[in-house]
């Protein structure tokens, strides 16, 4: 008879999913993050106004939200596998189209392009993490997901940020494209098809299968969660470098080193709070981070003059909080759809986090100012507490999304476990 533990322990196929999937999440999240470092270098280089970068920001969100929305309704009736590798190749795609990109219009047409591909493959990951992996082995699974966040920052954002300082700011797409390429062969001839979930009968057409995932009234509350969770993600992220260079006068050397050591805090957080999350109460976790969270928020945000180590250090207790909220609410919200539903629901999540997401960093564009490109941002405190009113509005919201997994039925069977 299994014990409990080794009941939730990884098979090796499970774990070489775990890898392909984190690997595959480094490179979107690398493309989509990579933009807010080189925010201060695009904005001088092209002689940008915040509001017009944030509109270069949220061009990608906005495409990613729309194609999560026309593909919800046909992503439950094709092997996982196959729509992984479309989408990532075109992604793949985008992102050379995007280091090749020699005007504004042109960059952002391509992240919009970028977009459409790239923002349903989140949302793919997650369907296969649900089919393949019970509840109580989720939490470790985000974990080691969500790892890709801090290890952009760790490998691709400084290594970027150096290319980017020596052969100009298109390189660091161009490096992602040949990233992306060696990854879709991986993907190819390792992930085995995912398809189980074509073996439940579903008779309705592609939009009427949207229409009723999107009806539920328990889906449209992780939906809710999801998007205000977003919004306030999104909100300081595009414009922390130019904050960072600009008011706490980290120098562009020395801005690669503050990405680096963040991104090392959160992969030493995330399996913790990984691990965490598959023993305690998941809600209870997610509530103590994001106080944490809005805490070290407000307290960045009114920084001036800031020494690097003094900027480096409160960075790391901010993204500590960050990730420590975003294990338990993935890992909480993959447990609300049923199994026939899954795909269209992680792409209807998908897109509202991706629209969400490209709201905020439009309306921070609008709030934030800057004289000229070299001045310091003003408002940026006011983002700070945006922030913290949201996050406030999540944890009523995720509360909710934590009662409707609770009183189940939960489906804690995956539907093929894979040796």
């Amino acid at each position: 008879m299994k014990t409990p533990e080794s009941a939730t322990r990884f098979t090796p196929y499970q774990t070489l999913v775990v890898i392909i999937l984190a690997i595959t999440q480094f490179t979107i999240i690398l493309d989509f993050m990579i933009m807010s470092p080189l925010g201060d270098i695009l904005m001088k280089s092209m002689h940008l106004s915040p509001s017009e970068f944030g509109l270069a920001v949220s061009a990608y969100a906005f495409s990613a939200g729309i194609s999560g929305f026309l593909t919800a309704g046909f992503s439950d009736r094709f092997d996982r596998k196959k729509l992984l590798l479309f989408f990532y190749v075109g992604f793949v795609i985008g992102t050379l189209l995007c280091g090749i990109a020699h005007t504004y219009l042109f960059l952002v047409a391509a992240r919009i392009f970028t977009g459409l591909f790239g923002g349903v493959i989140g949302s793919i990951s997650m369907a296969i993490v649900a089919d393949l992996f019970v509840l109580q082995q989720r939490g470790r699974v985000m974990g080691f997901i969500q790892m890709a966040f801090g290890a952009s920052q760790v490998l691709g954002i400084p290594i970027g940020l150096y290319i980017a300082n020596g052969w100009g700011w298109e390189a660091p797409f161009l490096m992602v494209a040949v990233l992306g390429v060696i990854i879709a062969i991986v993907i190819v001839f390792y992930l085995k098809p995912v398809a189980a979930h074509l073996g439940v009968k579903n008779e309705r057409s592609a939009f009427a299968h949207l229409w009723h995932t999107f009806a539920q009234r328990d889906y449209r509350i992780g939906f809710m969660a999801t998007a205000l969770l977003s919004v306030g993600g999104f909100m300081m992220m595009p414009f922390g470098s130019a904050f960072a260079v600009n008011n706490l006068h980290i120098t562009e050397y020395q801005l690669p080193i503050l990405f680096m050591v963040s991104g090392l805090s959160t992969l030493v957080v995330m399996p913790f709070i990984g691990r965490i999350s598959d023993k305690v109460d998941k809600y209870k976790l997610f509530v103590m981070a994001s106080l944490w969270m809005m805490a070290m928020c407000i307290w960045y945000t009114h920084l001036s003059v800031t020494p690097l180590w003094i900027a480096i250090a409160i960075n790391v207790l901010m993204m500590a909080g960050v990730m420590g909220r975003m294990v338990p609410s993935s890992a909480l919200t993959s447990a609300v759809p049923e199994l026939k539903d899954r795909g269209a629901f992680m792409s209807i999540n998908a897109s509202l986090q991706q629209l969400a997401g490209g709201i905020a960093a439009a309306v921070a564009g609008k709030i934030v100012i800057q004289e000229s490109s070299f001045s310091p941002l003003e408002n940026y405190d006011t983002l700070g507490y945006v922030v913290v009113v949201i996050s406030v509005l999540s944890l009523f919201l995720m509360y909710r999304v934590d009662r409707v997994v609770k009183r189940g039925p939960t489906t804690l069977q995956p539907v093929e476990r894979q040796q």
